[in-house]
Order: structure tokens, then sequence, then C-alpha cells
């Protein structure tokens, strides 16, 4: 009967409605002994609508409690392992949340699956940037604003330090990898814009909840709109480098937010970004593997030649200077 209560389960989340009638010809019972089942999954906290006539049937509705879930193998692997990544994430307070759920998981997964997690668990480490960490609070008063098509008003520090309090309509939060932003209407400014989170500090309404209609995000993609602007953002120094490689195989190396990637051709592509460090940048560029080509700025191309002589000393290819032989 345990069995047959879980294959009924099984199936009410799988799909949002259900004859009575399919349900019993699947679990191959009466209907009255669906009725059954159906009760006995009510019992342990599941909330389960039922329609009446010739037509009725079950849908599984979202309850006040939270009720064992029951999960394939696949299911159950991916759940394991986002609750790993989620405990080194870049949302602030969620690690804990994530762990005790994690070590709650891992205890009750069945033995046939416990290597699968183990093997995922020592096989990989993480190599996500270190971006600033988000309040799990802030966080999701953000992204309910959003759902709600509520406005919100929030103190931010921009780029340079300034801080401005804000009051405009939520559009989508955008994850990059490594950092999380808002993108909203600006009412006041006329035009969309772009908040960092971690800058962000949430107020309480002032008066009533003020909704509005959601626009459509400018040219209909707001994670490109986002990436865009990030791409573009106040930088140091502003970098036009040319890669002897197609555009794939650069878009393949590198992250959503390193820059703007222009094919040249099928060998050869431009990209265009920013830094703050050139160190850091040729760091980078260097992973590639790839030849190119500085196009700008000329200070990029002067600290490439002190890098490579540099380089070229500790080879032994240069005589080195200041240093006795």
């Amino acid at each position: 009967m345990l069995v047959r209560v879980l294959r009924l389960l099984s199936l009410l989340q799988q799909r949002r409605e259900w004859p009575g009638g399919e349900l019993a010809a699947r679990l191959e019972v009466t209907t009255r002994t669906v009725r059954n089942d159906v009760e006995r999954l009510r019992e342990l906290g599941y909330q389960i609508d039922a329609t009446t006539g010739p037509g009725g049937g079950y849908r599984l509705a979202a309850g006040a409690a939270l009720p064992p879930l029951v999960l394939d193998d696949d299911e159950a692997v991916a759940v394991a392992v986002g609750l790993r990544a989620a405990a080194a994430g870049s949302v602030a307070g969620i690690e804990d949340a994530s762990l005790q759920a994690l070590t709650k998981l891992e205890r009750t997964l069945p033995r046939r699956l416990r290597p699968r997690v183990d093997a995922l668990k020592s096989a990989t480490v993480s190599a996500a940037g270190g971006g600033p960490a988000v309040d799990l609070d802030t966080l999701t008063r953000i992204a309910a604003a959003a759902h709600g098509h509520e406005r919100l008003r929030f103190d931010y520090e921009s780029h340079g330090g300034q801080a401005t309090l804000r009051d405009v309509e939520p559009h989508t939060l955008v994850y990059t990898g490594r950092r999380w932003y808002l993108l909203a209407w600006d009412g006041d400014r006329g035009d969309w814009r772009t908040f960092r989170a971690d800058r962000i500090i949430p107020r309480p309404p002032d008066g009533p909840v003020q909704r509005f209609v959601p626009r459509d995000p400018p040219g209909g993609d707001a994670a490109a709109h986002v990436l865009r602007g990030v791409t573009a953002a106040p930088f140091r120094h502003r970098v036009r480098i040319r890669f002897a490689a197609p555009a794939a195989v650069i878009a393949e190396r590198s992250t959503p937010t390193s820059g703007r990637i222009t094919p040249l051709g099928d060998d050869a592509c431009e990209l265009a970004t920013g830094t703050d460090s050139l160190y850091d940048l040729m760091t980078y560029i260097g992973k590639f593997e790839v030849p190119f080509t500085v196009l700008d700025p000329p200070e990029l191309r002067d600290f490439l030649r002190t890098l490579a002589t540099r380089y070229l000393q500790a080879a032994g290819d240069v005589p080195s200077q200041g240093c006795g032989s």
C-alpha cells in the first residue's frame, strides 16, 4: 500500500490535474482505492483538491505545511548537487540552510544513489569568482516586489560611492555567475537602470503599496540588456583586443560578463571590455591560450612590453638588470 501511495503522489506531482479514472488505470486499482489513497496523503499534509462529476479528478495544490517530497533518482542527485553549490554561493544567509537541507537529504538518500552523489562531491571543486554576497532578505524582497509588480524604494550606493534614494518598477533579477543585478524602470530618470543587488538597501513602503503594469524589457531580453550594461560599465581602462580565433571559441573560453565579442570573419574576432587592473586582465586573457593583438589602449601595449621583458629575463633570454652575475 505504501508503494502505491508514493506512486500516486509522484503522479500528482508530474501533472497539474488527473482524472480519477486515469489515475486508477495507471495504478491498476479501482477509483475507490484512489479516493482512499488521496485521503491518506491529505492526512500526511498534502492539499489535494478534488472535482466531482463525470470528468472529476484530482489536483495537488500548495499547502500551508511542507510535507515530504517524492523525488526520482535524477531529481534527488540534482537537488543534492544544487544544495552543495548554494552552500558556497553568492547569497549571504543561505549557506547554513543549504548545508542543513543537504545533510537531511543525504541521510535519506537510497543506498544506490550515494555513490553518484559522493563521486560528484569528490571529483568537483568550485572555481566561481569571489563576487560580493547579497543578503538573502534583500534578494527575496526585491524578487517579491518584481513578482507582485510593486514599486520598490531603496537606498543605493553607486560605483563612485554616491548614496541615492531610488523609487523604481523592479522587473527582473539577473545572476551573472558572479554578481546579482536588478533591472528596473526608473521613472525619475525616464529610462531603464541596472542596479547591483549587493548595494541595495530596501526601504519599507511609504504608504499603501503602489502597483504598476510591467513594461517589456529593452530589446525583449532582460538578461542580455543587463550584460551589455555590465560590460560597458565605467572602468579605468577601456580595452579592445583582436584574437586569432573564431568568436565562438572566445565565447566558450570567457564568461558572459567578459565583454562584447564581435566576429571578424571566420578565424578572428574582437573583444571590447574594460578593467581597473591591466595585470588582472592579462592574467585572464592568457588563460584563453589564443594569439591576440592589443588594439587599445596604448598603455596596455606598454604594459605588455614590460611584462614580456620580465618574463624573458626570468627565462634567461635577456640579461637581468640590477642582479649580480
